[in-house]
């Protein structure tokens, strides 16, 4: 039973602008999970760069990705459940009970970031699909992971129409059926 589960653990995983943050943050807060999204942004506020810059650095160093995704999965390895919202929490938390890949298509993902983050459509959209390029390149070269191959999930969402609070009924519903097979 799911509520006797207060060990699980669950990678949710989603290119920029997919609501993998919004999502995961809503499913640890139902389950009464740690949520844990330790991500670029973050450490580039840290460091006191803008995400862009970050990005060119981390393209040239693989030092970067390997420092966050480092921290997101040791802090996911302490003690207790959690929820794990990454671009790569499906293959960097193998154990993970559920792992869930978001999808959206590049029109509504470039949307849901101008409305966080401000700016324009079009150079967002631009930024966007440089950034995956950039992604998909790293984690190829770092760890040979296609993030763009999605075999490992369990369960992939499009979130193109869905609200992230159906999005995390659905992970909630997938987990449950999980828990209760024999």
């Amino acid at each position: 039973m799911l509520s006797d589960k207060k060990d699980i653990k669950i990678a949710i995983s989603g290119k920029s602008g997919c609501g993998n943050t919004t999502v995961s943050r809503l499913v640890a807060d139902t389950l009464g999970l740690r949520f844990i999204n330790f991500t670029f942004r973050n450490l580039a506020r840290e460091r006191g760069l803008e995400l862009a810059d970050l990005m060119k650095l981390a393209a040239g160093d693989d030092s970067w990705d390997l420092e966050v995704d480092r921290r997101q999965v040791t802090l996911a390895r302490e003690g207790g459940g959690c929820v794990l919202g990454s671009r790569l929490a499906i293959w960097m938390l193998p154990e993970a009970d559920l792992k869930v890949f978001l999808t959206a298509s590049p029109e509504i993902r470039a949307m849901r970031i101008q409305r966080r983050e401000g700016g324009l459509l079009k150079e967002i959209a631009a930024f966007t699909e440089s950034r995956d390029m950039q992604d998909r390149d790293r984690y190829m070269r770092i760890y040979k992971i296609d993030n763009d191959v999605l075999g490992l999930a369990d369960l992939v969402i499009d979130t193109d129409k869905l609200t992230p609070e159906l999005e995390a009924e659905i992970i909630i519903k997938k987990l449950n059926e999980k828990f209760s097979k024999p």
